[in-house]
């Protein structure tokens, strides 16, 4: 089985900060994009960020410039630094990753659990 586990989230203030964490488990050989969402009540969800297995990231229209995706490839785990909140980034965050099956190499897309941030103004 394989999993995503999302770490991190909360409450925070306008403009401060917060880190998300979230780390693959289970029979893993390879794991390729990772990825972060949002989806605000009441709105489709949104890219955030996208980061390859080299580094290379991209970054979507919410929180450009106000944001950082990396990740661990020995841990399995991908990161978003979120800075200057603002309320409208009030949101459930997911990440998102391919992964590839040991033993079966089978490619399966996995979601986090999702994890609640709330910006109070």
């Amino acid at each position: 089985q394989v999993q995503l586990v999302q770490s991190g989230g909360g409450l925070v203030e306008a403009g401060g900060s917060l880190r998300l964490s979230c780390a693959a488990s289970g029979s893993i050989f390879s794991i390729g994009s990772m990825a972060w969402y949002r989806q605000a009540p009441g709105k489709r969800r949104e890219l955030i960020a996208t980061i390859g297995v080299g580094g290379n990231s991209l970054y979507g229209d919410p929180m450009k410039s106000r944001n950082t995706i990396s990740r661990d490839n020995a841990k399995n785990t991908v990161y978003l630094q979120m800075n200057r909140l603002k309320p409208e980034d009030t949101a459930v965050y997911y990440c998102n990753a391919e992964i590839w099956v040991a033993g079966t190499y089978e490619r399966l897309e996995r979601w986090g659990q999702g994890t609640q941030v709330t910006v109070s103004s």
